[in-house]
């Protein structure tokens, strides 16, 4: 097994410092702000994102891992199992270190840990408070589209995001109160927003001034946990027993317990986009086990289970990667960065001929090269999850329809589709219709006056009515994400320096000026991000992406299931073949072969589907 690499602070290790490394990081950021990488040809695009990755390694990693704490969650004894099999809480990833990423640890930054700012009330709270903030500059008026992809790439991001994050339950205790104007019609006042859960690894002995910290109940790490669970117990009632299977919602016992409260379709955020994916790639579990058990019929349940879990795994990182995120960001030069993220420069044909022709990350890939941490140990970051916060994706119409004739099947709103409605929908409607639906329906663009009109009024399972855009707004405040000026400023891109510099919108200029009474450094991080011009191609805007840059690779090359041990003699050889030969457009068509005429010709999955009419809608 490769040691991995590791330093005391952020990522100083062998060529990244080295002479040449320090040439090309400054050159690329010198180019990346007097030019920008999206205005360059696509070669010298490419060799200035791969100088700003560096340099992002450099200066953007920072543990909360080494804060005092108390309590942290302990792994299970190290056992042979371990070193070929995720475990249900990701622990015993890196073997040195059988805590990092595992469910229950701290959520890391992208900015120095002294930059992070205390969840004072007077700036949690401050004018403009989160609620004025979605009322003026978030409502949606009418559906702003992002008319090159199709909307299940709302489904799948919250789908992945299943999988990476959560902060947990938040506490009815001590909730934001959040004043309201004299015209704001909402039903309580003031607005109550929940506090996101403390941190209860923090140590309160820890000295005046230690950064605040919160924990991921999820596992750290791009390993399925949204099909397969956190934990062993949730992780043993998906699982049927048999040949490596796991319970699918039709096949006539629930995946699920009994009792409503560990109900999935009754947590916040559940709906009808997200319960298609993991429908769809729960079958595509059960459809590796019986692969893997005609190429190795002597496996048993438990090698069987194993087995599919990482192919299925690594087949939604390697979906994710070039698939999603190129149709999202579409530009030409992103398209080749992300595919060489998976395949290299070399590129997918050399891959399928000969397999990885060099130990090069640059040359043949992240999977299958050494792994490493770039000297910080792994984790997501607060940063990162700031912004994923992409709710404008989602429509709040719906119109269904038949794959096979385009013909109107019933007309839905998000409401209807949201909570336990959405299995209901699910049961009630071909799901092949529903896939139909979603690839010809386009998205909303990650834009302002774009956020989806029942996410301002959602009311949850629990009965509490909750803004949602109010929400994200304050939970960046809440957990010290910087403000767009000084987010910008640590990411060493220049900041606005006035509204009219944020936005190519005079409209929205004003506006925005209007309500953060005339002070750009106000300016909350998620309102930037909305107002940004955006790269041609891009869902979303380029501030976001320099996150991307740095945690989308670095949740490939810090897992010892992508690289060291992403082998056949881990996975199998039938195995690394499924996940060679399969992709979106694959796994749909095994699942759902009418949706072939849809699909036909397309290569991504996530740009608009063909219609009868030739068009998506």
């Amino acid at each position: 097994m490769t040691k991995h690499r590791r330093a005391e602070g952020p990522a100083t290790a062998g060529y990244r410092t080295s002479l040449p490394w320090r040439i090309v990081t400054r050159g690329a950021e010198y180019l990346d702000r007097r030019i920008g990488w999206d205005r360059l040809p696509v070669l010298p695009g490419l060799l200035t994102l791969l100088g700003l990755r560096v340099r992002l390694r450099q200066k953007n990693l920072h543990d909360t891992g080494h804060l005092p704490a108390v309590d942290p969650p302990e792994p299970a004894p190290p056992s042979a199992s371990h070193k070929v099999n995720r475990t249900a809480d990701g622990s015993h990833n890196d073997l040195d270190d059988p805590r990092m990423g595992m469910a229950g640890t701290r959520f890391g930054r992208n900015i120095p840990l002294d930059g992070i700012a205390p969840a004072r009330p007077e700036d949690v709270l401050s004018r403009p408070s989160p609620r004025e903030v979605s009322r003026a500059l978030l409502t949606r008026d009418g559906l702003i589209a992002a008319e090159s992809v199709n909307s299940l790439v709302a489904a799948w991001l919250q789908f992945m995001i299943r999988d990476w994050f959560s902060h947990g339950t938040s506490p009815v205790e001590r909730p934001w109160e959040v004043p309201l104007t004299d015209d704001d019609p909402w039903p309580e006042r003031p607005m109550r927003i929940m506090r996101t859960p403390d941190d209860p690894t923090r140590d309160p002995q820890a000295p005046p001034g230690t950064p605040d910290t919160r924990v991921n109940v999820s596992s750290h790490w791009w390993d399925a946990s949204q099909i397969y669970g956190s934990n062993e117990t949730e992780q043993r009632l998906m699982r049927t027993g048999e040949l490596g299977r796991i319970h699918l919602w039709d096949d006539g016992q629930s995946p699920f317990p009994s009792d409503p409260s560990r109900d999935p379709s009754r947590v916040p955020g559940f709906w009808l986009g997200l319960a298609m994916m993991q429908n769809l790639f729960a079958r595509e579990h059960n459809a590796i086990c019986d692969h893997l058990h005609d190429a190795c019929p002597s496996w048993g349940d438990e090698e069987l289970f194993q087995r599919a879990r990482l192919v299925n795994a690594a087949l939604l990182a390697k979906i994710h990667t070039v698939e999603w995120t190129p149709a999202v960001i579409s530009h030409p030069t992103t398209v080749k960065a992300l595919r060489a993220n998976w395949w290299g420069v070399a590129g997918e044909r050399v891959h399928n001929l000969f397999g990885r022709i060099s130990g090069s990350e640059v040359i043949s890939g992240i999977p299958g090269a050494a792994h490493d941490h770039y000297g910080v140990p792994y984790s997501l970051t607060e940063e990162f999850v700031a912004v994923y916060r992409m709710h404008p994706l989602v429509r709040d119409e719906w119109h269904l329809r038949a794959a096979a004739d385009d013909r109107t099947l019933r007309h839905c709103t998000l409401r209807d589709i949201s909570g336990p409605g959405a299995l209901k929908v699910l049961e009630t409607t071909d799901t092949a219709d529903l896939l139909y639906s979603f690839g010809t329906l386009h998205p909303g663009l990650v834009t302002l006056h774009n956020f989806p009109r029942f996410l301002q009024e959602f009311e949850r399972p629990d009965g509490h009515l909750q803004d949602l855009a109010a929400t994200d707004i304050l939970r960046s405040r809440e957990l010290g994400v910087p403000r767009y000026n000084d987010f910008r400023r640590l990411l060493r891109l220049k900041p606005a320096a006035s509204f009219a510099d944020l936005t190519g919108d005079p409209e929205w200029a004003e506006q925005i000026e209007r309500v953060y009474d005339g002070d750009i450094e106000k300016v909350d991080l998620m309102v930037g991000l909305y107002a940004e011009k955006l790269p041609a191609g891009f869902a979303f805007s380029d501030t976001a992406f320099r996150i991307f840059i740095l945690m989308a690779s670095r949740r490939l090359n810090s897992d010892r299931f992508f690289t060291d041990c992403y082998t056949p003699q881990v996975y199998s050889r039938a195995g690394m073949a499924w996940i060679d030969d399969n992709s979106m457009i694959t796994v749909l068509l095994r699942h759902h072969p009418e949706l072939r005429p849809a699909l036909a010709g397309l290569t991504n999955a996530f740009v608009p589907w063909h219609t009868p009419q030739g068009r998506g809608s």
